[in-house]
C-alpha cells in the first residue's frame, strides 16, 4: 500500500505526495466557525505526518497558512487552501476553509472538492449557528462527517458540554470514540485502552479504575449507536443478550456507517494529542473518491453524458474549484480531477458557464504542483479523485470545466450564494482609474461570490459583496496586489420622478441672432399614469400649427428631459404628455428647436404641480431560526417594510416574506447576520416603485440643489 503514495516526509524541500490510484486518496474539507482551530489543526497534522518539522512552520520560516498576503495582515483565513499529507500510504488532501460567513464561497468550493467533512469545534467556545447550517447542507448531499473537538487542553475547555451541544445540534448518530483526560490523554471507548501523550509521544496502557468507570459510561451508548447502523440485524439481539461483541466487528461496522454518512464519530485533539486517532478515522472511515457520486456531466449543448466514476484512464473531467493570483507566479488554479488523468503540457478544453462570462476554448496545462505554505512542489500527474494546483491558466476561472480537447464536457456548477451587500467605490486618482477596470475583472474571475455593477442611472461603480469583511478583503487586494487605490462612497439608490397631478406647460424657444435663428413653441398637458404605466405621448395638433415633421422632435425633447428629471436628477416615469398647440416659423423652425421647446414645456408643467419622488420597493424573503422571527419582523417594520406572512421551513426555521424599500436594506446583509447570530439568509427582488415619503423626498431634493 505504502509504495503507491510517495513524498510528504521531508518538509518543504521534499517531494510532494502523489497518488497513482483513486482509492489511495482522501479528500477532506475542514469546516467550522472562525477561531475553532481549523488551520491550527491542519498545521498539527502536517507536523504529525512529517510533512513539516514543527506545527505551523515550513523550512523557509513562514507559516503553512502564509499564502495570501491579506491573510497575513488580517490574521485570519479568507481563502480555501490545500494541504496534502500522507498517512499509512494514503494521501489525504486537507481542504481548509474560512470560518467567517463572508467567505462562504470558498467554503462551498471546499465542499465541492471534498468527499467527506471534518467539523471542527472548539472545546472552549462551542458551536455557532453557521456551523449548524453547514451540517444540514452536508446532510442534504449525504456527505460523510466527523466532529473534531479541539483545544481540549484550554483552561476553559468543557468537553462534556460541547459534546452535548453537538449532539443537540447535529442530531442522532453523533458519539465520541475517545474521551479526553486532563488535556494530554485519551480513553479509547472501543479498545478500552488509555493513550497517554504527556511524555511528548503516545504510550498505551490499561486505564485506571476511575477511568474505566468513565469508559463504561460512554461505551454502551457508542456500541448501541454503531449496532443500530449495522447491516447485521441480529447484532443488537446478541448485544442485548449480554454477548461480548468482537471489537473488530464493531470497528468494521463503524467504518461502514461513517462512509455511508449514517454515523458521525467525535474525536478530541490538542497540540500533539489525538492526531494519530484522527488520521486513522480519516483513512479508514472516510470514503475514497470512487465511492463519491459524480456531479452531473453534459456535452456543451446540454446532453447528459455517462462518465466512468473516477477512472484514471477515462475521459478527462476536472473542475477549477478556486482561482487566486500570486504577485510572483500569476494566476493559480486549484483543480479537482473527477475522471481521467491531468498531466503537465497537455492541451485541454476549458468550458465556462458563469453568467456573462461564458467561454469555450483550448488551453495548455502548465506545471502541476502541490502547495506547502508559499512553496509549490512539482507533481508529475494528477489522477482521478486527486486535487492539485495548476499555474498560469490564462482563461480558466472558478467553476470552469477542464476536459479533453477532442471531447469537450461540462459539469453542473455548484450553487453559490448571491452577494447582497452593495459597496459603491471610486478611484482615488486618474492613474488608479486607468488600472481599475482590469484589476476588478481579475477579482471577479477569481471570486464567484463577487458581482460588479456599473450602474448607468446612478453613474456609480458598485461591488456586490457577501459582507463588510469580504469588501475589506477585496479593497485590500486591489491596493496591495494590483496597485489600485479606491475609496468607498455613499451608495445612491436609483429613484424615479413623476408628476403629482395634471398640469400644462408651454415651451418657447425663440431666438433671433441676425442670421438663421430658432423658433419653436409648443403647449403640452401632462398627467400622471398608474404605477408601471411608463410613458405615453399623444398628438392632438389640429390645423398644422406644429408641422408634422416636428411633432417627433417635441416627443424626443420631452423624453430627453424625462431622462434627466426635473427635481433631483432621476428619470421621470409614469406620465402621459399631450401636445395640443404650438407655433412654427417657415425659416427658423428646426428639429433641434422643437426638441428644446419640448424640454422647456415639460419643465414648466412640472413647476406647477408637486413632482413626486418614487423609490424602488423589493420583495424580500428572510430565512431564520425560529427564535429570531420576532426580532426580524420587528426590524423589517422599522425599515418601513410590510410583513406579508411567515411559513415554517423544515425543523426550527421560518421564512418571513415582506415588501421593503431598497433605501432601507442597502446594509441588510450585515444587520441580519448580527441579528440572527450568523444563521439568517435572505433574497431580494425588485417589485415596484412607490412614492417616497415627503420628509425623505425633501432631503433628496435639497441634496440635489
Amino acid at each position: 500500500m505504502a509504495e503507491r503514495v510517495s513524498g510528504g516526509t521531508s518538509g518543504a524541500a521534499g517531494r510532494a505526495p502523489t497518488a497513482d490510484r483513486p482509492d489511495m486518496v482522501r479528500n477532506v474539507v475542514l469546516v467550522g466557525h472562525s477561531g475553532a482551530g481549523k488551520t491550527t489543526l491542519v498545521e498539527a497534522l502536517l507536523a504529525a505526518t512529517g510533512t513539516i518539522q514543527r506545527a505551523g512552520r515550513v523550512e523557509d520560516g513562514t507559516t503553512v497558512s502564509d499564502f495570501d498576503e491579506v491573510e497575513v495582515r488580517q490574521q485570519r483565513s479568507v481563502n480555501l487552501s490545500l494541504a496534502p499529507v500522507v498517512h499509512n500510504g494514503i494521501k489525504i488532501n486537507l481542504l481548509d476553509t474560512p470560518g467567517y460567513a463572508d467567505f462562504v464561497g470558498d467554503l462551498r468550493a471546499g465542499l465541492r472538492a471534498a468527499d467527506a467533512a471534518l467539523f471542527v469545534v472548539s472545546a472552549a467556545e462551542g458551536i455557532d449557528g453557521l456551523t449548524r447550517m453547514l451540517w444540514d447542507e452536508c446532510a442534504s448531499v449525504g456527505m460523510p462527517r466527523a466532529v473534531v473537538i479541539t483545544k481540549i487542553d484550554h483552561q476553559r475547555a468543557n468537553f462534556d458540554e460541547v459534546l452535548a451541544s453537538c449532539q443537540d445540534a447535529f442530531g442522532d448518530g453523533v458519539a465520541p470514540l475517545y474521551l479526553p483526560v486532563d488535556g494530554n490523554g485519551l480513553l479509547g471507548l472501543l479498545s478500552q485502552r488509555f493513550f497517554d501523550y504527556s511524555g511528548g509521544s503516545r504510550t498505551e496502557r490499561e486505564p485506571d479504575a476511575d477511568q474505566l468507570e468513565l469508559v463504561e459510561q460512554y461505551r454502551g451508548e457508542l456500541i448501541e449507536g454503531i449496532i443500530q447502523e449495522s447491516e447485521d440485524e441480529s447484532l443488537m439481539d446478541r448485544y442485548l443478550s449480554g454477548e461480548e461483541i468482537d471489537t473488530k466487528v464493531l470497528i468494521d461496522d463503524l467504518e461502514k456507517a461513517v462512509a455511508r454518512a449514517t454515523f458521525y464519530p467525535v474525536l478530541a485533539t490538542a497540540p500533539g494529542v489525538g492526531l494519530l486517532e484522527l488520521l486513522e478515522v480519516v483513512t479508514q472511515g472516510f470514503p475514497c473518491p470512487p465511492e463519491h457520486r459524480l456531479p452531473e456531466i453534459t456535452t456543451l449543448d446540454g446532453k447528459a453524458v455517462r462518465v466512468p466514476v473516477c477512472d484514471p484512464d477515462g475521459p478527462l473531467v476536472a473542475e477549477v474549484v478556486k482561482t487566486t493570483s500570486d504577485p510572483y507566479v500569476g494566476r493559480i488554479s486549484l483543480v479537482r480531477v473527477f475522471s481521467g488523468t491531468l498531466r503537465p503540457d497537455m492541451t485541454v478544453h476549458v468550458s465556462g458557464h458563469v453568467p456573462d462570462r461564458e467561454h469555450d476554448l483550448d488551453e495548455r496545462i502548465g506545471a502541476l504542483t502541490s502547495p506547502l505554505g508559499k512553496t509549490q512542489r512539482p507533481v508529475p500527474k494528477c489522477v482521478a479523485g486527486d486535487v492539485c494546483v495548476v499555474a498560469k491558466l490564462a482563461h480558466a476561472e472558478t467553476g470552469d470545466t477542464l476536459s479533453d480537447k477532442d471531447r469537450p464536457l461540462l459539469m453542473t456548477p455548484w450553487e453559490m450564494p448571491e452577494p447582497l451587500l452593495p459597496v459603491a467605490i471610486r478611484a482615488k486618482s486618474k492613474a488608479d482609474e486607468d488600472k481599475m477596470s482590469q484589476a476588478l475583472s481579475r477579482l471577479v474571475a477569481e471570486d464567484p461570490t463577487l458581482r460588479l455593477e456599473n450602474n448607468a442611472e446612478t453613474r456609480q461603480l458598485v461591488l456586490w459583496c457577501m459582507g463588510e469583511a469580504h469588501a475589506d478583503v477585496l479593497l485590500d487586494r486591489l491596493a496591495k496586489r494590483h496597485g489600485v487605490e479606491v475609496e468607498k462612497i455613499e451608495l445612491r439608490v436609483p429613484l424615479r420622478e413623476t408628476f403629482g397631478g395634471r398640469a400644462q406647460g408651454m415651451g418657447r424657444n425663440v431666438k433671433q441672432t441676425g442670421g438663421h435663428g430658432q423658433y419653436a413653441v409648443c403647449h403640452v398637458e401632462v398627467e400622471p399614469l398608474p404605477s408601471g404605466g411608463g410613458f405615453e405621448f399623444v398628438d392632438k395638433i389640429v390645423g398644422g400649427v406644429v408641422p408634422r415633421q416636428f411633432i417627433p422632435s417635441v416627443e424626443k425633447g420631452v423624453r430627453a428631459q424625462m431622462d434627466r428629471g426635473v427635481v433631483a436628477g432621476y428619470p421621470m416615469v409614469d406620465i402621459r404628455v399631450t401636445l395640443y398647440d404650438g407655433k412654427a416659423h417657415s425659416v427658423d423652425s428646426s428639429d433641434m428647436a422643437f426638441q428644446i421647446a419640448g424640454q422647456l414645456a415639460l419643465r414648466e408643467a412640472a413647476a406647477k404641480v408637486p413632482a413626486l419622488l418614487l423609490e424602488p420597493v423589493d420583495e424580500v424573503s428572510v430565512l431564520v431560526a425560529d427564535e429570531y422571527v420576532g426580532a426580524v419582523m420587528s426590524d423589517l417594520s422599522s425599515r418601513r417594510g410590510r410583513v406579508l406572512g411567515t411559513e415554517a421551513v423544515g425543523t426550527g426555521r421560518t421564512l418571513v416574506r415582506a415588501e421593503v424599500p431598497e433605501l432601507e436594506i442597502t446594509r441588510y446583509a450585515i444587520d441580519l447576520r448580527s441579528m440572527s447570530h450568523g444563521t439568517g439568509s435572505f433574497h431580494r427582488g425588485f417589485l415596484r416603485y412607490e412614492p417616497l415619503p415627503s420628509h425623505l423626498a425633501d432631503k433628496v431634493a435639497s441634496a440635489a440643489e
